[in-house]
């Protein structure tokens, strides 16, 4: 591995652990979502790559205070992706993510009744994004989104743990 990229590496997981950090003061208990976003008719997902943490990941992020899960995924999705959401989205799993901190949850939802306004563009936070077919995801996917697409799609039981 070259210097360049290790240095990237390094500043990309210190970016992630000073966002969570800020989110610990602001918020002790905290709470995310999760979006399968699935395109049944070509079978991919909506995945993104964020400028400040490393892989592929199920587009989401946190839940403001007073905002519902529901709703903070919907605005989610839209920075994210540009997806509006046009039916239900159904619970799919919660989950504990010790990695985050000692309290922090996802809850994930699927997504199936949607629309994409336009491709997202890359900007401060994502670095790119598109839809991938569940057999062939790219390289750099996390284990857990690839845990949560098996649980989703492979009939893998939910796992309590992120």
């Amino acid at each position: 591995m070259n210097a360049r990229r290790w240095n990237e590496g390094v500043w990309s997981r210190l970016r992630g652990r000073a966002f969570h950090a800020l989110f610990l003061v602001l918020r002790p208990m905290t709470l995310g979502v999760r979006g399968v976003v699935h395109d049944a008719t070509a079978n991919t997902v909506f995945l993104v790559r964020h400028t400040y943490v490393s892989g592929w990941h199920l587009p989401g992020g946190g839940v403001e205070a007073g905002e519902t899960a529901w709703r903070a995924l919907e605005r989610e999705l839209s920075e994210e992706g540009n997806i509006e959401i046009v039916g239900v989205p159904a619970l799919r799993s919660f989950h504990f993510n010790r990695d985050a901190s000692r309290r922090d949850h996802v809850a994930v939802y699927l997504v199936a009744d949607y629309r994409q306004t336009a491709p997202k563009e890359p900007d401060m936070e994502v670095a790119e994004s598109g839809f991938f077919p569940i057999t062939a995801l790219p390289e750099g996917t996390t284990s857990a989104t690839r845990r949560r697409l098996a649980e989703v799609f492979g009939g893998l039981a939910p796992s309590p743990e992120w």
